[in-house]
């Protein structure tokens, strides 16, 4: 039995039960340890030289020779994943409740404003959304590769995040101040600027608070309690943006003034952009991960992000997952209006508390399966309800739907879970933290999900001879054919259900798990002690 298997040290590292300040980047103090005569001693493989398996070109070596047995022992001894209170966890949240209310009232609210209250024509709208969408697939990518490569005092994520929420909240307030009487043009014009400098804002803080997740801590348990506390808070502001709007925006029998609506939008930017700096006030870069790590260039960079079997495999998975949230929000309506002929709130209901009840149970469920056995598991779940949408009597799909929503809180809560273990990965290949390359990636592989599904619907419609308003004298017409109802259920049901059995069949392929993912989990540890020694002891 080698020496160090019988260290009390490294068993208490073992059993991770070392609590360190709330502040999420301070280590705690070295522990004292007696010097075992150095001749029956193997050196063991920590710093204040990196890890004897770490060896990426981008590492950086001390050039002092090296030190004492004490202080080899003690950095050991500091690796211990961080722990995080329930008052920082809490707070964590506040980020995605100010983000999600501003960005669920800007999907809800800016078509029906521009096409319906200012009369913007469709062809307009069109143009602004195709030239939105390429700025919007392109700005991740870049806007992750920039922030991974910031090194500053003050961090390279938290910056980022402070500075950016008052920009985020004024652009968000020029939406809805476009000039109503101004011509088309003008309208075109100002929606365009208006949402390209609105995205902006709205992918930088968006990227570098999903980027911060994995870097507070090296716990699968504490990773997945913050994403349980940003999931909790970003559905309770995605509901708070269905029914602002609706109070305040112009309705039949109104004055048509949009005074009010321009007020309550105002107070929302304002509201959003304080939650978002109440997170960036509280949470504290670990300034391992930007005094000692190197920025990778450019063409390295992207070589290290497609080289990734892990991260490729998760972006297919989450592909599917994309592809399934824009069939279910974009059918929404055709499904209570035209197959269950009910109020759409009620649908809504059907969905999103079992989805709420669903995401604090990942973390039992976590416990029990892993991460990704977890993540398999609701979307097969998942899947399950939603192909049954189809194949049901009517009165039975509500309690798909049901069952759906619950299976939902996987990739709602553990995605971002799956995505720190890739970045811990990949940080032992190329020695420094880039979340923000693989979560910029990924939305710009992703994003053309959204598209399928945004083409799919009107075809299917159309395939199945559903019959619109304007066929109808501007009427809305209940009595759909029998196909027609079919082709609501395909994809509302039928198809995204197979894309989250899809997704669910993957992640077979995932290599994440089991011994492979102890032993990733236990040398980052190991590396973010030597880093941490690093900044001490350069």
């Amino acid at each position: 039995m080698r020496w160090w298997t019988r260290s009390p040290l490294l068993s208490l590292y073992r059993t991770g039960t070392r609590r360190v300040p709330e502040a999420s980047w301070q280590r705690p103090q070295p522990l004292l340890c007696h010097r075992t005569p150095s001749a029956a001693i193997r050196r063991p493989p920590f710093a204040p030289s990196p890890p004897t398996w770490y060896t990426p070109s981008s590492a950086r070596r001390p050039s002092s020779r090296s030190p004492s047995l004490e202080r080899r022992l003690a950095v050991s001894a500091t690796a211990a994943p961080v722990r995080l209170g329930r008052g920082y966890k809490v707070t964590w949240g506040f980020a995605a409740l100010g983000s999600a209310l501003i960005s669920g009232i800007y999907a809800a609210l800016l078509p029906i404003f521009y096409q319906n209250y200012l009369g913007l024509e469709a062809r307009w709208i069109a143009t602004a959304s195709a030239i939105y969408a390429i700025w919007n697939a392109i700005n991740d990518p870049l806007f992750g590769y920039i922030t991974d490569n910031t090194r500053s005092k003050a961090g390279r994520r938290i910056p980022y995040m402070r500075y950016t929420a008052p920009f985020l909240a004024l652009t968000f307030i020029l939406v809805w101040f476009a000039p109503p009487k101004a011509g088309q043009q003008a309208l075109f014009w100002w929606m365009l600027v208006s949402m390209l400098l609105y995205d902006t804002a709205y992918t930088i803080i968006g990227l570098v608070y999903s980027a911060l997740l994995p870097e507070v801590s090296e716990s699968d348990a504490e990773r997945n309690d913050l994403q349980i506390s940003s999931s909790l808070f970003g559905l309770v502001g995605t509901i708070f943006g269905f029914l602002i709007p609706d109070f305040f925006r112009p309705k039949p029998g109104m004055s048509p003034s949009f005074l009010p609506l321009q007020m309550s939008m105002i107070a929302v930017g304002l509201i959003g952009m304080g939650l978002i700096l109440l997170t960036a006030s509280r949470v504290k870069e670990r300034p391992e991960f930007t005094q000692v790590d190197k920025p990778l260039p450019l063409l390295q960079a992207i070589k290290y992000t497609f080289t990734s079997g892990s991260f490729l495999v998760l972006v297919a998975q989450n592909f599917m997952s994309i592809l399934m949230q824009a069939l279910l929000l974009g059918g929404m309506f055709y499904l209570a209006d035209y197959v269950l002929k009910m109020p759409t709130i009620l649908v809504l209901v059907c969905v999103f508390v079992p989805l709420i009840i669903g995401v604090p149970l990942t973390s039992l469920i976590r416990k029990r399966l892993g991460v990704v056995g977890a993540q398999q598991l609701l979307l097969a779940i998942a899947g399950v309800g939603l192909i049954l949408v189809a194949v049901v009597p009517t009165p039975l799909i509500p309690f798909c739907m049901a069952l759906a929503g619950f299976g939902l809180s996987g990739p709602q809560t553990l995605t971002n879970v799956l995505f720190a273990q890739v970045a811990d990965e990949d940080e032992l290949r190329s020695g420094t933290r880039r979340e923000g390359a693989f979560f910029g990636v990924n939305a710009l592989l992703t994003k053309p999900a959204q598209s399928v599904a945004l083409a799919l619907m009107p075809f299917i419609l159309e395939a199945t001879h559903f019959v619109t308003n304007a066929q109808n004298q501007g009427q809305v017409y209940l009595n759909q054919p029998p196909e027609a109802i079919f082709g609501i259920k395909a994809f509302m049901g039928l198809i995204p259900g197979i894309a989250m059995l899809l997704g669910a069949l993957i992640l077979f392929a995932y290599p994440l798990r089991g011994a492979h993912l102890e032993k990733v989990q236990r040398q980052v540890l190991e590396l973010h002690a030597w880093k941490h020694q690093q900044l001490q002891h350069p």
